[in-house]
């Protein structure tokens, strides 16, 4: 299995037919138990699991959610 494919695999598994229940940004507190100054959006899904993007695979900071939607191209980090 090629390294693609094994974590389109574990991202299937996941997220794929799960469902957004609630959105909210990261909070002040939770940011700082992570050492990091930039509060990204949070998203948690319907089997408790919560999403959020970080500026990268290292957990260094928050990060910004791109979109294709012509209205909102971009949900900011806080």
């Amino acid at each position: 299995m090629t390294t693609t494919n094994k974590w389109t695999k574990t991202a299937e598994d996941l997220l794929l037919n799960r469902k957004i229940v609630k959105i909210e940004y990261m909070s002040k507190e939770e940011c700082d138990q992570m050492y990091w100054d930039k509060r990204p959006v949070c998203m948690l899904l319907d089997n408790g699991v919560w999403i959020f993007p970080s500026q990268d695979d290292e957990g260094n900071n928050g990060g910004a959610l791109f979109t294709t939607d012509n209205n909102e191209p971009c949900l900011p980090v806080l």
